[in-house]
């Protein structure tokens, strides 16, 4: 995908305030109909640049596989473009008695890169935008209630985009479909049923569009 440079340097001056690192714009198929938004970079994600690698990224193309989808079939981008951290105490040598950690960026983080993510759906215009968590979920449309209550939905909406300062909707709508994130599974290994239960919800309305 091509890039303003000017929407680029803004983004990187909005975000230098806060505490995180990296910058990833995206990756994967520009011109196709899937588009994938996650939530923010992770370590390994910052420092190599791309985005889902590591033990997300693993889990990720487990999921996409079991969807009949690979990464050169999708669109891969995020929330927030630089890997949001805090720091927490570790016993490791070497590590001065603190590490950096991931975290959950904040509301004014996402909106520092707001105009990143609008660029990029209105350039590729996907058929489908599949939000990876509730940040994602809620950074799309708006919606603060509970992913659990819609995960796996295909939910036709308009969608926020940046204006004046804050949010509007789109005139156009899109097909949403909210996931658990791929990492959730780590923290909650009962989820896995529900995943795949949504996963299962996907590949049904994946399939009926391409019919």
């Amino acid at each position: 995908m091509e890039w303003p440079e000017h929407l680029v340097n803004e983004a990187k001056k909005r975000i230098e305030p806060y505490d995180v690192e990296g910058f990833v714009l995206g990756k994967g198929d520009d011109l196709g109909k899937v588009m994938i938004v996650g939530e923010a970079p992770g370590e390994n994600e910052a420092v190599k640049g791309e985005p889902f690698i590591g033990r997300a990224g693993d889990e990720l193309d487990k999921q996409l596989d079991y969807l009949g989808l690979s990464r050169e079939d999708v669109y891969i981008t995020s929330v927030v473009r630089s890997r949001p951290y805090k720091w927490v105490k570790t016993n490791k040598k070497g590590m001065g008695g603190k590490r950096k950690a991931n975290r959950k960026p904040n509301q004014k983080e996402i909106y520092a890169h707001a105009k990143l993510l609008d660029y990029q759906i209105e350039q590729m215009k996907p058929a489908i935008i599949i939000a990876l968590g509730g940040v994602a979920y809620e950074r799309l449309t708006g919606d603060k209630g509970k992913i659990s209550d819609v995960v796996g939905e295909a939910i036709t909406t308009s969608i926020q985009k940046e204006e004046g300062g804050g949010y509007g909707m789109s005139e156009d709508e899109y097909t949403v479909v909210p996931l658990y994130h791929p990492a959730a599974v780590f923290y909650n290994p009962k989820i896995k049923e529900d995943i795949y239960r949504s996963l299962d919800q996907l590949k049904d309305y994946l399939k009926r569009e391409g019919e």
